[in-house]
């Protein structure tokens, strides 16, 4: 991509319009609560992200609302973010389906806000293992992050072969972690999620044992905001939603040019973007009662295996946008 057509890219991501709204607050108390600051947890690996921060779309966006500063915190995946967002150390985040019913299970305080289909997960293993199938996995290494989207990924992959985790060795280990451990041999299988999942089939030879395109795998990703948050101040986070939304939408419509930024900014290699871009799902929205029941599955599915120590009911927790 030239310089010049990057540019251009940039300012259409910039002003892409026409993706799913949420509803603006038109009551004058909520437009009147302000934060001086705005804080978002983010991962390199959330492509949209990366291409918001380098946009600044919400430091744009919210100045007009009369917010004077936007903070990026940083975070390698899901588990850590969700505890600083019920901290409070952030107050908005995006993370696969299985975190935030590990931080309701902890008592954190936030919010389902929106959702957005959940980047692909796959089993990995090496090139030539002799794993052929999920059942294969029976007293096998198996890594993931613990509480991570491919936690549950792991977890439901073994229940339709017939397994539970008690039947493999669980590894629990973060992306970087797990990338020396898989490629060093110490662990038999390795379930992640893209970029990595397209960088360790192109980079490292492994094998897709199994993926999300398997119906019974399927699943989202959810947009969280610290709840006090939410309460205080639902105008700006309506507006941030609005502008994550904008710059979904604009990611599906333009992959090529999208995996070429996102490359260039990364310095991650190009090839292995295009692969996860391409099969990528865009698109946006509040939660449905259909997201909503899956979470509630996911939570009863985990107490019922003894992974969480209780039962929670996800329903509890979605924000609703104010319309008046």
């Amino acid at each position: 991509m030239t310089d010049n057509s990057r540019r251009r890219f940039l300012r259409a991501a910039a002003a892409t319009v026409g993706a799913a709204s949420f509803p603006a607050v038109l009551s004058r108390r909520a437009h009147a609560a302000v934060p001086k600051e705005f804080k978002i947890g983010w991962q390199k690996g959330a492509a949209t992200l990366v291409l918001a921060k380098h946009n600044q779309i919400f430091e744009k966006r919210l100045r007009s609302l009369g917010v004077e500063s936007v903070k990026w915190v940083e975070f390698q995946f899901g588990p850590p973010l969700l505890e600083g967002l019920g901290l409070g150390a952030v107050d908005i985040g995006a993370v696969g389906d299985t975190p935030p019913i590990f931080a309701q299970v902890a008592g954190a305080k936030l919010v389902y806000a929106a959702t957005t289909p959940a980047s692909q997960n796959a089993i990995l293993v090496p090139k030539d293992s002799p794993i052929k199938t999920v059942a294969d996995l029976k007293g096998k290494r198996v890594a993931f992050g613990k509480g991570s989207s491919s936690h549950a990924v792991t977890v439901r992959a073994l229940a339709y072969a017939g397994l539970a985790p008690k039947d493999i060795q669980e590894v629990y280990l973060a992306p970087a972690d797990a990338t020396a451990a898989f490629n060093g041999g110490r662990v038999d299988a390795w379930t992640v999620w893209d970029p990595y999942y397209a960088i360790a089939e192109q980079k490292y030879n492994a094998r897709v044992l199994i993926d999300t395109k398997a119906p019974h795998l399927a699943s989202h990703s959810y947009w969280l905001a610290n709840r006090a948050f939410a309460e205080s101040y639902p105008a700006v986070l309506s507006a941030a939603l609005e502008e994550v939304g904008k710059v979904i939408a604009w990611a599906g419509d333009n992959r090529k040019e999208f995996a070429e930024f996102y490359s260039k900014e990364t310095g991650v290699e190009l090839e292995p973007i295009r692969a996860a871009f391409q099969r990528a799902e865009y698109a946006w929205g509040p939660l449905t009662d259909k997201h909503i029941k899956s979470q509630q599955e996911l939570a009863a599915s985990f107490h019922e295996l003894g992974i969480v120590p209780k039962k929670v009911d996800p329903s509890q927790i979605v924000w609703k946008a104010p319309t008046q």
